[in-house]
């Protein structure tokens, strides 16, 4: 029989770090996005706890305002690998979340606009946030083509949604890009992003 070792209950095993990058930025932003949809968990604690791993857990579990971590609950803290942002990753995903707030009703109203023939309230929530999240990039990062957004919010929706997503999501995005760029609402600088 197998010796039972703290070890097997509390591993340690998080030394490694990966390097973050625009597109995994990006996935983080999403999962932001869908946290704080509903309202229930505020924008600032579902960064911290997305970007920077910070936890913070429900005080009425514990009798002694000291909470104590479950094994199971350190296993799942364990199976992330840490990620070292730089700044510029970082700033990225503030102003894309901090367009989505500000130009929330306004992306909503495009969706519902350029999704004619379908019912609004039967689109899936997770589509509506990358539509968000796309259009909110659009507008607020001139460095990034239009192209390298479409493509990876087509990639998201293939990875988190549904079979069709990518597609009905190209479809949307095309018809608002076009109505962006005609009210001058996408401007990009710097070499290749000027049409």
């Amino acid at each position: 029989m197998p010796t039972h070792t703290p070890e097997n209950d509390f591993p340690t095993s998080r030394n490694s770090k990966i390097k973050g990058t625009r597109h995994l930025a990006r996935e983080k932003v999403l999962q932001i996005l869908a946290a704080t949809d509903s309202g229930d968990v505020s924008l600032e604690v579902a960064f911290n706890h997305v970007f920077y791993r910070e936890f913070t857990f429900d005080a009425k579990e514990s009798t002694s305002g000291d909470r104590i971590l479950h094994p199971d609950e350190v296993r799942e803290l364990e199976a992330d690998v840490p990620i070292r942002w730089s700044d510029d990753e970082v700033a990225y995903a503030r102003n894309v979340i901090g367009s989505c707030v500000t130009n929330r009703e306004m992306s909503t109203e495009l969706i519902k606009k350029h999704a004619q023939n379908w019912d609004f309230d039967r689109i899936a929530i997770l589509d509506i946030i990358l539509m968000r999240l796309a259009i909110s990039e659009l507008m607020a990062c001139e460095e990034i083509p239009v192209k390298v957004t479409i493509n990876e919010v087509i990639e998201l929706a293939k990875r988190y949604s549904t079979d069709k997503s990518g597609t009905f999501i190209n479809g949307i995005l095309d018809a608002i890009i076009d109505e962006l760029q005609s009210n001058s609402l996408i401007l990009k600088t710097g070499r290749g992003l000027k049409p």
